[in-house]
């Protein structure tokens, strides 16, 4: 799904002297190259503060941490993303209340937003999932008409930007009260282990973030709050300074196979390609597709004999998951979520593709259509 071998050979020059200049200098933790790395993706970004920490889990973990909530307080958020997103919330005593989605951008239905609301919801936690953000225009006006915060997991479409109704842009994560993405190995920014980020322009809630994280302290010894140990270590920040120069050479390459991939299943009635949200630009983070008519396992299973891997991101709705039976609130029924867990999968997307690889993958695909 994934060749981060070849993405390595390719800048394993610069990669090598970075980090072998961490290992002799013994600054492993909180040191020159971790500032360095969080002021050049904040600049990146167009945001004031970004605050590095161990994941991404830790990072969605921290940001409702920051926010200083109560528990049973409600969190709206959607049920077809991965477990990270909805597993903090309940580990911090908060209830997920989990709505539907958008049939063809996979992203939270704004509609659905509105309905879910009670006088205990606190937050909005959209996914801006596969690579695409979710409707911010709606979801930043809800928020604002009910006074409730935002915090944006971005870790599937860093670099992506959103355009408002009014021209704006901004990147994806920069918009809500907090944004949170990932640095594990397969995302489009990617480090050599485990590594997360927050993201903020306000300076309270950067502060707060900055202090949880570093077990809730800002003067060594003196522990304001009760907080956590996550960190993002100078090897990892190493590792994706380099690769933050070329996030946006990695957006188009995923774009390019993206467009290939479109080309090549347009007009058959069985697929249905990836819709574009016209508001926001596409990261590629994967490239899904929806079955109709044939069986989507018998698709997965028939690439696999090729030796072509494929992915079902997600299999399960969290709604429908035995950890999530008892989340402190009625589920109802996700429909949309539901039938998508059924339809969708992904195909290989990343960096490194070339033609072969494409025609290989499209045609093996087109085969099973038309042996069905």
């Amino acid at each position: 799904m994934v060749d981060l071998v070849s993405q390595y050979e390719h800048i394993q020059e610069e990669i090598d002297a970075a980090m072998l200049n961490v290992v002799r200098s013994a600054a492993y933790i909180r040191g020159a190259e971790l500032s360095a790395f969080e002021e050049e993706l904040a600049s990146y970004l167009g945001v004031e503060h970004v605050i590095s920490c161990g994941n991404g889990t830790d990072a969605l973990q921290i940001a409702l941490m920051a926010l200083g909530l109560n528990a049973g307080d409600e969190i709206i958020t959607t049920s077809f993303t991965f477990i990270a997103t909805v597993e903090v919330i309940s580990l911090l005593g908060l209830t997920p209340v989990m709505v539907d989605v958008e049939p063809g951008t996979f992203n939270i239905d704004p509609s659905k937003i509105e309905e879910a609301i009670t006088e205990k919801t606190k937050v909005i936690l959209p996914v801006h999932l596969y690579g695409q953000c979710a409707d911010l225009d709606k979801i930043m006006d809800i928020a604002e008409r009910h006074n409730l915060y935002v915090i944006e997991d971005t870790a599937q479409a860093i670099s992506a930007d959103y355009t408002f109704a009014d021209g704006s842009t901004k990147k994806a994560g920069t918009i809500g009260n907090i944004g949170c993405t990932s640095f594990f190995p397969s995302k489009n920014l990617g480090c050599f282990g485990d590594g997360g980020a927050m993201f903020t322009n306000d300076d309270d809630l950067a502060s707060q973030m900055r202090m949880i994280a570093n077990h809730g302290m800002k003067v060594r010894y003196y522990h304001e709050v009760i907080g956590v140990n996550s960190r993002l270590d100078n090897l990892q920040a190493a590792v994706l300074r380099i690769k933050l120069q070329r996030l946006d050479d990695y957006r188009e390459a995923r774009n390019t196979v993206a467009t290939h991939y479109d080309a090549a299943f347009d007009g058959v009635s069985q697929l249905e390609t990836p819709e574009r949200n016209l508001n926001s630009t596409h990261a590629f983070h994967q490239y899904t597709l929806k079955c109709k008519g044939i069986e989507r396992n018998a698709l997965r299973d028939y690439l696999a004999e090729h030796e072509i891997p494929s992915m079902i991101y997600y299999p399960v709705p969290l709604h429908q998951q035995k950890a999530f039976e008892v989340t402190g609130k009625e589920q109802k029924s996700l429909p949309v979520t539901e039938e998508l867990s059924e339809q969708v999968i992904s195909l290989p997307i990343h960096t490194e593709m070339d033609d072969e690889q494409l025609e290989r993958i499209t045609t093996c695909v087109l085969d099973f259509i038309n042996s069905q």
